[in-house]
């Protein structure tokens, strides 16, 4: 099969006039590809017009720019991660050795701020700094102590002080954690011999409860053996006057003169030197 060639009238081929025209089908792809972008999903695009940088950020997905004269920045409005550690001072004096988490993200209105003032260097600009001197201003408001027990709440102070200080910079804390607080060994040796001390303190405390408790069941148990006793005595005395009573009331004058005589031995009283005697039943009769 012959191949046909495009001949100029001089029987050449024009190789100037396509290259002419390759070059300017290149520059045409590569205008019409400048004069889009595309921003990805959780970020937003700063518009710079020849060095100038435009207030109004582009949101996700394509759009048009113009060729060579703006271009288009891209700024992550994702939640970024960032662990620093923190020193600090106690409200006693104790020194303390912090470890913090924080998540944030730049706001999506305030990318073109941030790049324009800040530039993409934000996070050790303005964030880390922000960091140090909330945990700083914070921890100097509590014990050594209260950190330790009052550490949630600590945390939420700081994660407000620190939003307070970022956010007008466009950046938003979305958590913050204390991954940890070290102390010096002298203060975790006093913490130990507190906790001991107080440990033998509840314990000596609960032993003194429990010798109490065991007292007054003792004593409780005598009050209610001795209350026994005495109800049993009150019971054996009401029958016994009940008895006697009983008793009384069944001896008439014949059996008392009766008794009289059956414990008689038989035998009369001598009176020597006196004026009276007993007769047989026993009444006392005077001599004239």
């Amino acid at each position: 099969m012959a191949k046909t060639f495009v001949v100029n009238e001089n029987g050449k081929f024009p190789v100037k006039k396509v290259l002419l025209i390759a070059v300017i089908a290149v520059v045409a792809l590569v205008i019409v590809a400048s004069a889009f972008t595309v921003v990805p999903a959780g970020s937003t695009g700063v518009v710079v017009t020849l060095g100038k940088v435009s207030d109004a950020p582009l949101q996700e997905g394509l759009h048009l720019k113009i060729p060579f004269v703006q271009s288009v920045e891209i700024i992550s409005n994702k939640i970024q991660k960032v662990e620093v550690d923190a020193p600090a001072v106690s409200q006693d004096l104790q020194s303390i050795s912090s470890s913090i988490a924080v998540n944030f993200r730049v706001g999506n209105n305030s990318s073109s701020y941030i790049y324009k003032n800040i530039g993409r260097d934000y996070q050790s600009v303005v964030l880390l700094p922000a960091i140090q001197e909330s945990m700083k201003s914070v921890t100097a408001k509590y014990t050594a102590e209260e950190l330790i027990t009052e550490r949630a709440v600590v945390g939420q102070e700081v994660q407000k002080v620190l939003s307070d200080k970022v956010s007008g910079y466009g950046v938003v804390i979305e958590k913050f954690n204390i991954v940890n607080f070290e102390f010096s060994a002298e203060f975790d040796q006093a913490i130990e011999a507190k906790q001991v001390a107080e440990q033998n303190l509840i314990k000596t405390k609960t032993e003194q409860e429990q010798a109490i408790v065991i007292a007054e069941a003792e004593a409780k148990q005598k009050l209610i053996a001795a209350e026994a006793e005495a109800q049993a005595i009150l019971k054996k005395a009401e029958a016994q006057a009940k008895a006697n009573e009983l008793i009384a009331r069944s001896l008439s004058d014949e059996m008392i003169e009766y008794a009289k005589v059956e414990k008689w031995n038989g035998e009369l009283p001598v009176a020597t030197g006196g004026s009276t005697f007993m007769d047989i039943s026993g009444k006392v009769i005077e001599q004239q």
